[in-house]
């Protein structure tokens, strides 16, 4: 494990410890509740396919120090991606990758400073609002998202770490209910149980817009979308218990125009973890074109 400071934040991160040390970035992001470590079957295979491979625990994560500026929005995130592609040397044939809280950060990042990423891959959560617009359409889905409701209740600290982070082995139970999650869980409580670090994985959820955007402003994030140049491959699994397949497919005409979506069938929303076979060979032979 190494440690970089970027942004004002100690950003520790995860290399395979393999691979060439010249080669394009490839940066992975992880989400909620989760770590660095669910990187572990792609990252030596993306050091085999010539990356440098960096895996960050996301700030507020431990051993990533917990923030002075207290911000744990998307475009914080976003920030630190491309900060961490300044301090790691990276090129324009760099590639992004993001599960979770990490996709919508790796297209904000992408969004915002295209010339840094040639490839972009998001799971889980898909471009162009998928929430916003499914708690005004889709009760299945507010039903999914009670979490996130529970995250704006003052006691949701206790809450959380109640029972030696119970909620935490609940909600991995609930979104990928086939998978054996106990060495992802016991990472993640790793994460969460150092001082400082509980309230701010949930002030992810706090510092999130909250209420229904305007057409206006709906508008002008589909428009930023439709305008993103980079390629992306978007994958989701079919049983997803967190965001569910019929939230992807109300956003699905907001997609940037150059996105490929991959729709795994025997998969949750942990789908790096469930299929790393596939998975990985999809981001392989995705990412494998950037350079060409």
């Amino acid at each position: 494990m190494e440690t970089v400071r970027i942004n004002d934040v100690d950003v520790a991160y995860l290399t395979a410890g393999i691979g060439p040390s010249n080669g394009p970035l490839a940066l992975c992001l992880h989400g909620f509740p989760d770590t660095a470590n669910t990187w572990r079957h792609l990252l030596p295979r993306l050091a085999q396919a010539g990356f440098r491979t960096v895996a960050p625990f996301a700030r507020g994560y431990a051993p990533t120090a917990v923030p002075a500026d207290g911000r744990y929005q998307t475009g914080a995130l976003a920030a630190d991606a491309n900060a961490l592609h300044d301090a790691l040397d990276g090129d324009g044939d760099a590639v992004i990758i993001g599960h979770d809280w990490g996709a919508p950060s790796a297209y904000g990042a992408a969004g915002h400073q295209p010339d840094r990423w040639s490839r972009v891959v998001g799971m889980a959560v898909p471009p162009g609002g998928a929430l916003a617009t499914a708690f005004v359409t889709d009760l299945d889905q507010v039903q999914r998202s009670w979490y996130m409701f529970l995250f704006q209740h003052p006691l949701a600290e206790l809450l959380l770490g109640a029972n030696d982070f119970a909620l935490v082995d609940r909600l991995w139970a609930q979104w990928s209910p086939g998978y054996d999650a106990a060495e992802d869980i016991r990472y993640a409580k790793e994460a969460l149980r150092p001082p400082g670090h509980l309230p701010a994985a949930i002030s992810y959820y706090r510092d999130a817009p909250t209420g229904v955007p305007s057409p206006a402003d709906a508008a002008g994030a589909r428009e930023t979308l439709r305008r993103l140049e980079v390629p992306l491959l978007y994958l989701h699994g079919a049983r997803d218990g967190c965001i569910g397949l019929d939230s992807v497919e109300l956003v699905r005409p907001w997609f940037p125009p150059r996105t490929r979506t991959v729709v795994l069938e025997n998969a949750d929303h942990f789908v790096q973890l469930e299929q790393p076979q596939e998975f990985n060979r999809l981001v392989i032979e995705f990412i494998a074109a950037a350079g060409e």
